[in-house]
Formats: C-alpha cells, structure tokens, sequence
C-alpha cells in the first residue's frame, strides 16, 4: 500500500483526514491528490477495505471519548454533591456550637 500508517496505528485519528473513500468531484478528473493513489483495482479494494476499518476505528475512538467525558461529568457532579451536603453537616455543627456556646455562657 502505498498510503503511511498501518490500521492499528493510522497517521492521523481524525476521520476527515484520513484518504477519502472514493476521488473527490472537486478535483479534475485526470488528477490524484498526492497521498491517495490507486493504481489497480485489487489496491483500490484493498485501500478501501483499510479505510472503512480506520472509520469504524475512528467511530469507537470517538464513542470511547464520549464516554469518558460523560464519566467524568458525573464525577464532578458527584464530588459537587458530596461538598454541598458536607458544607450543610459543617453548618448545623456550628449552629450546635454556637447554640451550646450561649447556653453555657447564660447560666
């Protein structure tokens, strides 16, 4: 092949950078752009084979991101959570403080 990186390690993780599927309208129909070429068909099957697994690659990397971040995001909401309910603990204990405080000092 003549594209660099391997399916287990691409050249780049970003889908749209990564050889197109098939040539681009955009380019004229005699050109190649310089890191995609094919040369016989049996290339052709094989870069495409490669490209479709680097997608699903992309798709899971992408997902697996996704997740992590929404983990992430609950743990800071739970930390969140258990400093509010530990701020309120420490706010009735001084209350109780106080409270026992000016008992103390009436009698």
């Amino acid at each position: 092949m003549n594209t660099a990186g391997t399916i287990d390690r691409p050249l780049t993780h970003d889908p749209k950078k990564q050889a197109p599927m098939k040539p681009s309208t955009s380019e004229p129909a005699g050109s190649t752009s310089t890191d995609f070429t094919t040369t016989s068909a049996t290339e052709a099957r094989q870069n495409r084979t490669r490209e479709m697994q680097l997608m699903q690659e992309a798709l899971a990397r992408a997902h697996m991101h996704e997740r992590l971040d929404s983990a992430a995001s609950e743990r800071r909401a739970l930390r969140l959570m258990v400093a509010q309910r530990m701020q309120r603990r420490a706010e009735r204990a001084s209350l109780r403080a106080r409270r026992a405080l000016a008992m103390a000092v009436m009698q």
